[in-house]
């Protein structure tokens, strides 16, 4: 007897799946597609909600407005290399302190993760902080968007479960048979296993570095060492201040308003879509990773 491989239920519960997840898709994408259409629309259709699926009498003025100043390219310039090395420096480190707190013949082991885990919970504070970071030599110093807060607890808990899970006693005991060390095991066996992780605390780092403005707007007061979002705060504030002379010309402080409107909306793609290229590349270790380093097997 030959029985179907899919049931009624079965292809109602599909059904049902793909429903729920395409309005999930849709809950998600479409207020990203909304600010790409309205960076993009006459602010007059935006504001009077005609702006729905399509963009409406398409202009390019707020863009233009943004990258004619010249403090969006050095804001790139900075959070790209403030990324770049900030990402390296904190997978490197998260990786090492991951892989050591995961061998069970570290002395300390225990002691060392609960140290790291009580700064998850408890810190000095901003002022104490600010005071060791002036006292340290960084203020107004670039090291300052990579040094502090060069790891985070919360990645070095998952990057230790992944070890755990990935890297087995067998293989590095056979590796130590083989006169193999632990620098070099690490580095010629361990790190080439750890791809999917790697992409994980790659995304993690990289967009949290990329969104960072607060310890600029704490720690940096030099104009030229900051990252494109105190770049894009200053621009976006900018274009909606009214000078006193302007409000004596009706026509010019609606026009301004208007072009504030769509500055707005410009502004959120200018600051995302890096990050927005950055994912697709690295996404299919990201489930992986993430599966593998959050459960422990």
């Amino acid at each position: 007897m030959i029985f179907s491989r899919t049931s009624r239920a079965d292809i109602a519960f599909d059904i049902i799946i793909y429903i729920l997840l395409t309005i999930a898709l849709l809950v998600v994408a479409y207020p990203l597609i909304f600010i790409v259409l309205a960076s993009i629309s006459n602010p007059d259709a935006v504001n009077s909600g005609q702006v729905v699926l399509f963009p409406k009498d398409i202009s390019f003025e707020s863009y233009k407005r943004i990258f004619s100043d010249v403090r969006i390219w050095i804001g790139y310039r900075n959070t790209i290399i403030y990324t770049a090395v900030g990402t390296f420096f904190n997978v490197a480190l998260t990786l090492m302190i991951g892989y050591s707190v995961s061998r069970k013949d570290l002395v300390g082991r225990k002691l060392i993760m609960n140290v790291l885990i009580f700064t998850m919970y408890f810190g000095g504070g901003l002022i104490p902080t600010y005071i060791l970071v002036r006292d340290l030599g960084l203020r107004n110093n670039p090291l300052v968007m990579v040094i502090l807060g060069a790891v985070s607890v919360y990645n070095i808990i998952i990057t230790r479960t992944f070890f755990e899970s990935t890297i087995s006693n067998e293989l590095l005991e056979a590796a130590f048979i083989d006169g193999c060390g632990n620098g070099i095991f690490f580095f010629k066996i361990v790190l080439p296993l750890s791809k999917a992780i790697i992409a994980v605390l790659t995304i993690y780092y990289a967009v949290g570095h990329w969104n960072q403005f607060f310890n600029a707007l704490i720690y940096i007061t030099q104009k030229k060492y900051f990252p494109l979002q105190l770049y894009l705060r200053d621009i976006l504030i900018a274009n909606q201040m009214v000078s006193t002379d302007g409000m004596n010309d009706v026509d010019a402080l609606i026009e301004m308003q208007r072009i504030a409107e769509t500055i707005k909306y410009g502004v959120i793609i200018v600051s995302s879509l890096p990050m927005l290229i950055l994912y697709p590349t690295l996404q299919r270790f990201f489930v992986k990773g993430v599966m593998i380093g959050a459960v422990k097997g």
